[in-house]
């Protein structure tokens, strides 16, 4: 018996788990076209969880949870109240300083690089209260929270939800 897809199932798992799942992901969000590249898959979405999916697709966390079990054959998740998931898009006035570097995470990926491993490279280099710029056609969950969890500062920001900034800070 297949697990029962949950929020906190990454999408390597879902892909590992289900035959066709990259197809039914790309056919609920085209944003999720970029399960097509080999280094995404194998970095990524190994981080990746279903909330974050849905964040990185723009969508409601829900939503995509209740597609992604309705679509394996799992009841959906009724829901009385939906917890509400808050991100927080503001601009610290630090994450206006000048980068030291700024990273293009797509071009990356055209390229066969890994975003994350690029950005440990130069992150590794900063100074206190110095910070990388990373520039996605997506706001990059799964990275920003590992950056948090590893002490980093991170505001992920949009003006027209076509082009994300993020910009990590080293303030210890």
């Amino acid at each position: 018996m297949k697990k029962e897809i949950k929020m906190d199932t990454t999408v390597a798992e879902l892909l590992n788990d289900y035959k066709g799942m990259k197809d039914i992901l790309i056919s609920i969000n085209p944003k999720f076209k970029k399960l097509n590249n080999p280094i995404l898959r194998r970095t990524l979405a190994k981080l990746a969880t279903v909330k974050q999916a849905a964040i990185i697709g723009g969508m409601d966390a829900y939503e995509l949870l209740n597609k992604l079990r309705v679509a394996v054959g799992q009841e959906p998740i009724q829901i009385d109240e939906k917890e509400q998931i808050i991100i927080d898009e503001s601009r610290p006035s630090w994450a206006n300083k000048e980068p030291i570097a700024v990273l293009d995470a797509n071009e990356l990926l055209d390229k066969g690089k890994n975003p994350l491993a690029e950005a440990h490279k130069l992150l590794k280099k900063l100074k206190k209260d110095e910070t990388l710029k990373i520039v996605s056609d997506f706001r990059p969950e799964p990275l920003i929270e590992e950056f948090e969890k590893q002490g980093y500062e991170v505001a992920s920001f949009s003006e027209d939800k076509k082009i994300y900034q993020t910009v990590i800070r080293k303030s210890k």
